[in-house]
């Protein structure tokens, strides 16, 4: 079974950076992972993505702030998130699915959910 595990939230001022990790601990290698968020009140939208080639997607809202990035040997996804804004507190978590293809922010494809970190922006 796989399991996902984030970590990096906290709370942060306008304009600070923060770094989440995602692990993944399994025999299955995920092809594709992303992140999202979700905050409250809101529905969950996705951040960014990537893929085993190392294509990425990002959501217009974060696109320049917002790097995803991915240690295949670790299995552990990252984003790195800079500029941050208080429209930016959700609670952020992982996504990842061992199918196929190009990167991608629906939800739909991704079978394989972590329980969330936290992250508060305060203006």
């Amino acid at each position: 079974q796989v399991q996902l595990v984030e970590s990096g939230g906290g709370s942060v001022q306008s304009g600070g950076s923060l770094r989440l990790s995602c692990e993944a601990s399994s025999f299955l290698r995920p092809s594709r992972m992303a992140w999202f968020r979700q905050a409250p009140g809101n529905q969950r939208e996705g951040v960014a993505g990537i893929n085993r080639d190392g294509s990425t997607r990002y959501a217009d809202s974060v696109k320049g702030r917002f790097t995803i990035s991915q240690d295949r040997a670790k299995n552990i996804l990252y984003l790195q998130m800079n500029s941050l804004k208080p429209e930016d507190t959700a609670m952020y978590s992982c996504a990842a699915t061992p199918v196929s293809g190009s990167p991608t922010l629906s939800q739909n494809p991704y079978n394989f959910w972590g329980q969330g970190t936290q992250v508060t922006v305060s203006s």
